[in-house]
């Protein structure tokens, strides 16, 4: 996250004139700044004038915009850029956000005016259902997260040196995640992964992709970012671990996925998982994939960004945010956590602008969310330094599971859902490997009314079917059932109205199987 930590002596040296004498020497960039931030820099560096100002949207909804800030397009040296951070954090008791741009031009650009009634224009006809309609899947899922799969990933990505976005553990790390998420999607041909290249650094971002069944033109975000940065400067050796800042939010993200292809969920709407390249120097990395997706016109249905998610520093569990966000979307949100998180308390605060990567897609005009682990005042004080640890998070990741499940159930509800389905048969495909004993279930499969679902497999071994309408069958409670002595088999459900069904494969010995079931959609 943009945040906070930077050594003292730097700020002093700032302070009485230092960076004055010596950033003319330095790369200058430009950045766009909020108010308060800004006035900060201005004691900071007093030549850092504002090039052009503009009072833009920091929170909508459909009905309007209900909140403004003042921000400022002006152009810094990069230790102007990390002392203001650190400055903000401390005397604002908040994040020192900014967002990056190329140009003069992009930033005079990103402070256009756009109006309220324009906007919320936009935003309407692409405005989700956000009913809870999906529970039976929801809360089969949630249970089987684990905190122990979270704290793995955590200490993988921190035993980086570092994943500075211009580093080879930058690189090595974004290609490290890619295999991983790769291998955790092996045998989905619905899943992709990829990177996003970057044309102005080294370190690339990383979008896994789940293919909508049949909405896959609406597409539902998780994010969070995979680089790290020490701001007492980040070479190749400098050590940034970046456990909690944001390994724990892709971490998180990584616990999501796992659940869902264990469980063998697939989506209605196209789900994607976005680790950002270059969060921690100005949003740059989401910032050209919003871009790339507001010009090809996508359907983003909603984005939820997972930025720290394991130092619990108050006590409520989770903050929502709400400059920078949508308030309905996050409304829902909160509505999601009472309803399958109900022991989880939940607290609202603001981080100001730009304090992470869900700005990005918000100044596009997608419907944002971003829940974090603490209020800003008392956010993890370690990071940003060689001390954000695993340890200094407790050496636990049972609060991060808290933010995994949340993620999963935004997700799956806003995954499952669309527009109406084609009324021809759908026919849908697994494949994978039980040992004996073992279980797997699939679904749900939204059946429409008047059809039948037809469940078949083909193997080796000796793998039994079950299926039933509105659960997850067992091989005692059932709707149909097939348990030859070979791994070829098949039962059909009838369905008068509405409704799911379910199938469960029981491993009666080990063996391969490959799943189809066809069944007509609601």
């Amino acid at each position: 996250m943009f945040v906070k930590k930077l050594i003292p002596v730097l700020v002093a040296g700032l302070l009485a004139g230092v960076a004055v004498q010596s950033h003319a020497q330095e790369k200058m960039q430009w950045i766009t700044v909020g108010d308060a931030a800004y006035k900060q820099l201005q004691k900071l560096a007093p030549k850092a004038i504002a090039k052009v100002s503009a009072t833009i949207d920091s929170s909508a909804n459909t009905s309007g915009l209900v909140a403004k800030e003042k921000v400022h397009l002006v152009q810094v040296s990069e230790a102007q850029m990390y002392a203001l951070s650190a400055a903000v954090h401390k005397e604002l008791n908040r994040c020192g956000g900014f967002m990056f741009h190329p140009t003069e031009a992009a930033g005079r650009t990103a402070l256009a005016p756009k109006s309220s009634s324009s906007f919320a224009a936009n935003l309407a006809p692409s405005r989700p259902s956000y009913a809870l309609d999906n529970q039976t899947t929801v809360n089969a899922i949630l249970p089987t997260m684990q905190d122990s799969n979270i704290a793995q990933t955590i200490n993988d990505l921190s035993s980086f040196v570092n994943r500075y976005y211009q580093t080879q553990g930058g690189v090595d790390s974004s290609a490290w995640l890619m295999q991983k998420w790769q291998s955790m999607a092996a045998g989905r041909s619905d899943i992709s992964v990829s990177q996003f290249t970057h044309a102005s650094w080294k370190q690339k971002s990383v979008i896994l992709t789940i293919q909508g069944t049949d909405n896959g033109n609406e597409i539902v975000v998780l994010g969070g970012h995979l680089d790290s940065i020490n701001t007492n400067g980040t070479s190749e050796t400098t050590r940034a671990p970046g456990a909690d800042d944001d390994a724990s939010g892709i971490a998180s993200m990584t616990e999501v996925l796992r659940a869902m292809v264990a469980n063998g969920y697939k989506p209605r709407r196209t789900i994607k998982m976005m680790a950002y390249a270059a969060e921690e120097v100005g949003l740059r990395g989401s910032q050209e994939i919003a871009a790339s997706f507001a010009a090809a016109n996508s359907n983003v249905v909603g984005v939820m960004q997972l930025d720290m998610t394991n130092y619990k520093g108050a006590t409520n569990d989770i903050y929502l945010f709400t400059d920078y966000t949508d308030t309905t979307q996050t409304a829902f949100v909160a509505n999601l956590i009472k309803t399958y998180l109900p022991t989880l308390k939940v607290g609202y605060d603001k981080c100001g602008y730009a304090c992470s990567d869900h700005a990005s897609w918000y100044n596009k005009g997608y419907f944002t969310t971003m829940p974090f682990e603490s209020s800003m005042s008392t956010s993890n004080p370690h990071i940003h330094t060689t001390n954000d640890t695993f340890a200094n998070s407790g050496n636990q990741a049972a609060h991060a599971l808290k933010f995994a499940r949340m993620a999963a159930a935004f997700a799956i509800e806003l995954g499952s859902d669309g527009a109406a389905l084609p009324s021809t048969d759908r026919t849908e495909t697994f494949s994978g490997s039980l040992t004996r004993g073992a279980k797997k279930s699939f679904g749900p499969f939204r059946v429409g009314g008047g059809g039948t679902f037809k469940a078949s497999t083909t193997g080796t071994g000796d793998i039994d079917l079950y299926s039933k309408n509105g659960a997850i069958p067992t091989t005692s409670s059932y709707g149909c059932k097939s348990d030859g002595s070979t791994s070829t088999e098949s039962c059909t459900l009838t369905f008068t109205s509405n409704g799911n069904a379910y199938v469960l494969l029981y491993g009666y010995s080990a063996g391969n199987y490959n799943l189809t079931v066809t069944y007509k959609p609601q």
